[in-house]
């Protein structure tokens, strides 16, 4: 399980050190790609897998702009020597990337953001949504 939040620097390269703890989860290779709220999504190769499989057997009309979104941008991140991943400069826009990352366990996926969109995200969030998501699950 991915729990926590790490911030992270992100070098001139673009490379992203990314958390030791995460990386065991993760396994040898992983998928980043583009995802919700502006920020970046990482996978475990067999859950991403398992997304690919799910948008292979509904409508490839019906499914198109999911399949854009996370293909289009996806790559297979190999921790270096290091622990450190590549984030090519598209998906650093994407989230707004610069030169930290915040990295995030959200159970069986991490989430990558932008230092201000996570702030941002957790400032809406602590109003209306997560007090709704919060009551619809009776906690």
């Amino acid at each position: 399980m991915l729990l926590g939040q790490y911030r992270q620097k992100v070098d001139e390269k673009g490379r992203l050190n990314f958390p030791a703890k995460f990386r065991e989860e993760m396994g040898e290779s992983f998928y980043v790609t583009c995802w919700l709220d502006e920020c970046l999504i990482a996978l475990p190769a067999a859950r991403f897998e398992q997304i690919r499989q799910q948008l292979r057997s509904g409508s490839l009309v019906k499914n198109r702009a999911l399949r854009r979104m996370i293909f289009s941008g996806a790559v297979q991140a190999v921790p270096d020597k290091q622990g450190r991943i590549m984030l090519p400069p598209e998906l650093r826009a994407h989230a707004g990337i610069t030169t930290e990352a915040v990295v995030t366990g959200a159970d069986d996926y991490a989430e990558i953001w932008s230092p201000d969109g996570w702030s941002a995200m957790n400032e809406s969030m602590r109003s209306g949504p997560m007090a709704q998501a919060m009551e619809e699950l009776e906690l």
